[in-house]
């Protein structure tokens, strides 16, 4: 999985820049004059971070993140001004930036936030690949299987879910070790947790 740090910022000194020194510590980068280049490029299976300066000409940073939420984009934003202000800084970290530096920024604070960001981003990968697996577990459940697990789900015993399906309890049996093998758990509590996961 490839990760890059997507500078956004109107002075091609400052994208330079932080394209260099985040280079020099092996980060890749991909550099953008304004926000509008940025969103037709962008697309949400990609990983990373961005950086992205607060005040921009067209669509300025906090009208990004705006835009950014509104598609589900997941990765850590991090902010950079030279002009910005105490309610835009509190605006920009209430919809989920991950900081707000100000420029000249601090170049081992910006490195320490990016790996930050890359962790996190990293992270949710991972959840994110998690939950499809466990979504696909539960689509290779049979009908009958799905309703015994709903059933166990709910505290019912194997006799009460044999009596509500009208089935024989060591039909029960049978059906639940499926459902607890096809889902990779081995307790009932496990079950209950990836169950309420993967249908709420």
């Amino acid at each position: 999985m490839s990760q890059y740090v997507f500078i956004v910022d109107d002075d091609p000194a400052v994208r330079d820049a932080i394209s260099l020194w985040l280079g020099c510590h092996h980060y890749q980068t991909l550099c953008f004059e304004n926000a509008i280049q940025f969103t037709q490029q962008f697309t949400t299976n990609l990983n990373g971070c961005i950086i992205a300066d607060i005040r921009m000409p067209g669509m300025d940073g906090l009208e990004l993140q705006a835009h950014l939420n509104n598609i589900g984009c997941r990765l850590p934003l991090i902010f950079i001004t030279g002009h910005g202000t105490v309610p835009m800084a509190v605006e920009a970290m209430r919809s989920g930036a991950l900081d707000y530096l100000r420029k000249p920024v601090n170049e081992q604070q910006l490195l320490h936030q990016v790996a930050e960001a890359f962790a996190t981003d990293q992270a949710h990968s991972q959840q994110q690949q998690l939950a499809l697996a466990r979504h696909t577990q539960f689509n290779s459940l049979t009908k009958r299987e799905q309703q015994v697990a709903a059933l166990v789900v709910d505290g019912c015993a194997n006799k009460m879910v044999a009596a509500e399906l009208g089935i024989s309890d060591r039909t029960v049996e049978v059906h639940r070790a499926s459902v607890m093998t096809k889902l990779k758990v081995k307790t009932v509590p496990e079950l209950v947790k990836t169950y309420l996961t993967i249908t709420t």
